[in-house]
């Protein structure tokens, strides 16, 4: 009988916590690829997202790898079915190829998603020459 009991709360148990839904952030895409950046030139993506879940989402902090990288992202909380968006500045100082990560922390069920800059930053006059 214990037995019972016990395998009837963990069916509920289980139950439950699969009908809970919080918000999902779903991307348009997770890597976005400039290719080939004139060095000096800082340029900018913005990745647009939709809150797919039942809870509103809130975007806590959005961090980069260096100060090579300036994120700027939605402060207000992101309703159901509502879009928000991280924008992220790479400022393509240096020359050579660049993949540059994104972290976005949010009070979503996984909790964190790293997006992705990448792509080529050449000298000045190579970029005029490959045009």
């Amino acid at each position: 009988m214990k037995v019972f009991f016990s395998a009837l709360v963990l069916l509920v148990g289980l139950s439950t916590v699969s009908f809970a839904q919080k918000g999902v952030l779903k991307f348009k895409e997770e890597t976005h690829k400039f290719g080939k950046v004139p060095q000096g030139t800082p340029v900018t993506h913005e990745f647009v997202f939709t809150n797919t879940g039942s809870d509103p989402v809130v975007l806590s902090n959005v961090t980069v790898s260096c100060g090579c990288t300036t994120p700027v992202w939605s402060k207000d909380p992101v309703l159901p079915g509502k879009t928000g968006s991280v924008k992220a500045t790479f400022n393509a100082a240096a020359a050579g190829p660049f993949n540059k990560p994104v972290t976005v922390f949010s009070n979503t069920e996984g909790g964190s998603i790293t997006l992705y800059l990448n792509g080529e930053v050449v000298p000045k006059a190579a970029a005029k020459s490959s045009k």
